[in-house]
């Protein structure tokens, strides 16, 4: 006995293993998938009125998930979809998707949060404009060549606390090797200054990259924007010019 077409459909559903049952997409579970429905959004406490199409716009992003049936629970109590972030640069991600305007102001910030939404294309976009090309492939780039970098600026930030203890200024010695060659040069000094108990971190060699001067700018950059006070100056070890050598100084108050 032939069993109708529905029931064959359900039998051989229930026949399949559970993962491989076709889920849902986030698209066809939309709240509303008309493109001229208006929107309510509340981001993290700003509010912004647009329409189903215009956040719908570019295929892949995130909003069919915030959209979707599912996220009804995350609903203000003015009925507006709720989204936990920061809404300062909702407003510039908002009008490129209703015009196609690229930001052109607080550029960093504005990739950061395309980058939550997955607007790929705007990505792409930023990660083209200098203030993101030399940070994310010019500078990144050059660091991820150099060993253990995270690690040692932590042992920095580290030493320049332990020295701070009733002291408006702390003082860390940074060596910074870029070849083989100068790492043995250095050997000595590194430690004449660690038998003498002075704090001090080495970094590098690496292979290729910038030059010294060029690691001692990235470096003060992360450090600072970690909010820390800092300026580094050559240091002169025994009167004699060491170029690998530097010495950071921390101001706490």
């Amino acid at each position: 006995m032939s069993l109708p077409a529905n029931q064959l459909k359900e039998a051989s559903q229930e026949s399949l293993p559970a993962n491989q049952l076709k889920e849902p997409s986030h698209e066809s579970r939309i709240v509303c998938s008309d493109p001229d429905i208006v929107v309510e959004l509340n981001v993290g406490g700003q509010f912004y009125i647009t329409t189903m199409g215009t956040l719908m716009k570019h295929p892949g992003s995130k909003f069919p998930e915030i959209l979707s049936r599912t996220a009804r629970h995350y609903k203000d109590a003015q009925g507006r979809f709720f989204i936990d972030r920061p809404g300062t640069y909702f407003g510039p991600i908002l009008d490129y998707l209703r015009t196609g305007q690229v930001p052109k102001e607080h550029i960093p910030e504005v990739y950061h949060e395309a980058k939550f939404y997955q607007i790929h294309l705007l990505v792409k976009i930023l990660e083209d404009m200098p203030q993101i090309f030399g940070e994310q492939v010019a500078r990144m780039q050059f660091l991820l060549g150099v060993p253990n970098y995270r690690e040692n600026m932590e042992v920095l930030l580290h030493l320049a606390r332990a020295e701070a203890v009733a002291m408006r200024l702390s003082k860390v010695v940074v060596c910074v090797v870029q070849t083989e060659e100068e790492d043995a040069k250095c050997a000595e000094p590194l430690h004449i200054l660690e038998a003498k108990k002075t704090p001090v971190v080495k970094f590098g060699p690496w292979k290729v990259g910038p030059e010294k001067e060029d690691f001692v700018h990235c470096l003060e950059k992360d450090i600072k924007s970690q909010g820390y006070k800092v300026s580094p100056q050559r240091y002169h070890l025994s009167r004699d010019p060491y170029p690998c050598f530097w010495i950071f100084v921390f101001t706490w108050w």
